[in-house]
């Protein structure tokens, strides 16, 4: 019997926390520098929506592509093209020029591999918690712990570098945290660790069939969540809070941030101060989250999460009170992610992760460009604070949806093992391959 190793943990946890937090280096920059070079809100939720399209067809198309080229080669992958992109961005503005609709062209391509990248290092999550010997479900918590703590550092830093540097030595810095990214994951990562790889093929090999067809494989994993009611009313729930969200992250709070806080410092502390309290929500819940019920504090946390930095804005509070407001909505939020995570684990069978968690990623991130598109057009005409409270009344409607009842009521109840929940005809396995029962972890 092998040691245990926690190699693998460490790798996917600080490649995942050095590709996340050169993504927040890019969701303050890209937005101040769209702004300082048009002046236009309609620009910025332009470019907001095109840089989450392309994460939406990601999730989409690219989960069945990480299920077949390795979850490993994926993430290495996603990276190095991530680099590849935004290096190009200060790069043509400093030599030939940089039209708008080149800029478009390099944030759509930049994003279009940022989801199934995320996606292969979640895949990976339980067997580097296998071999280093841990419960899946802390392993789940310090995954989220680095989401949140990439929040807490990268947004401040981000945003103090971009008012003391400007946007776009801030994008070259960004570049070079997805080539650290890429090596650390391709270094500490076996590749071998992917389910089932001792009996199929390793991570940098299919992971199923060359008889089995994308398509097939990408209907499966629709297939899959089409069957599971909580899942789709999750999925449906999170694709609307999203589009509230994106309307916040992606234009009104930079234009309130330069319009009446200051630029980008301010930016940076808002969003780090959010990431902040979700990090310790993230740490609070996983201590005491299996005392509580999951559907009621679900509500709570979205009711809490959600509405109040609109209306805060929208009222016009001085920066310090903003702070406080987000850094509370943060910990509220910081109990939501771990407990989605853990009614995905608890109901997807291990070797359809990534085709199954792509597609719920793309389903819930399909409204995230609308909503940048509308926050950009309706604050540019009927103003910024009509639209935050708006906003802030629709998201607080939505997420009082699971007191209905319905699938809701399920949260509470521990599920049947993901393969008993979908008939054998829908699993999808691919003959001559283990079972998706010989390779599941559940968590509780």
């Amino acid at each position: 019997m092998s040691r245990p190793s926690r190699a693998p943990l460490v790798g996917l946890l600080v490649g995942h926390t050095v590709s996340l937090t050169g993504n927040m280096l890019t969701i303050i920059a890209l937005p101040l520098y769209v702004l300082a070079e048009t002046g236009s809100p309609a620009a910025t939720g332009l470019t907001a929506a095109v840089a989450t399209a392309p994460i939406v067809l990601g999730g989409a198309l690219g989960g069945v592509l990480v299920d077949r080229i390795g979850y490993r080669r994926a993430s290495v992958l996603a990276d190095l093209v991530s680099c590849l992109t935004v290096a190009a961005i200060p790069l043509l503005h400093a030599t030939v020029g940089l039209p708008f609709w080149a800029l478009l062209a390099l944030v759509f391509l930049s994003g279009l591999l940022d989801t199934p990248g995320q996606t292969a290092r979640v895949a990976l999550l339980p067997e580097a918690a296998a071999a280093a010997g841990l419960p899946t479900e802390r392993a789940i918590g310090w995954f989220e712990a680095t989401e949140r703590g990439a929040r807490l550092l990268g947004a401040p830093v981000a945003g103090l570098l971009v008012a003391t540097l400007g946007a776009l030595p801030v994008l070259v810095l960004d570049a070079a945290t997805f080539v650290l990214s890429a090596v650390v994951v391709a270094v500490l990562v076996p590749a071998n660790l992917q389910p089932g790889a001792d009996e199929a093929a390793t991570v940098d090999g299919p992971a199923t069939s060359h008889d089995t067809g994308y398509w097939r494989q990408f209907a499966a994993g629709v297939r899959f969540l089409l069957a599971e009611p909580l899942l789709r009313v999750l999925v449906l729930l999170v694709l609307v809070t999203n589009f509230f969200d994106a309307t916040m992250t992606n234009v009104l709070l930079p234009v309130v941030a330069h319009r009446d806080l200051g630029g980008a410092a301010a930016l940076g502390l808002l969003v780090g101060a959010m990431g902040g309290g979700a990090l310790a929500g993230s740490l609070v819940f996983s201590a005491v989250g299996h005392r509580l019920p999951r559907r009621a504090t679900f509500v709570v946390a979205f009711a809490v999460a959600g509405p109040p930095p609109f209306w805060a804005m929208a009222a016009g509070l001085p920066l310090p009170v903003l702070l406080a407001v987000f850094a509370s909505a943060g910990f509220a939020a910081g109990a939501i992610n771990p407990m989605i995570g853990a009614i995905k684990l608890e109901r997807v069978p291990a070797r359809m992760r990534a085709r199954v968690y792509g597609v719920i990623g793309a389903v819930a991130w399909a409204a995230i460009p609308l909503g940048a598109l509308a926050a950009g057009f309706v604050s540019e005409h009927a103003g910024t604070t009509a639209t935050l409270v708006a906003a802030g009344a629709g998201y607080l409607l939505v997420v009082l949806t699971p007191l209905l009842g319905g699938p809701w009521r399920t949260m509470n109840r521990p599920p049947n093992p993901p393969q008993e929940t979908v008939p054998k005809a829908r699993q999808a396995t691919v003959p001559g391959q283990p079972s998706d029962r010989d390779t599941r972890i559940i968590t509780a």
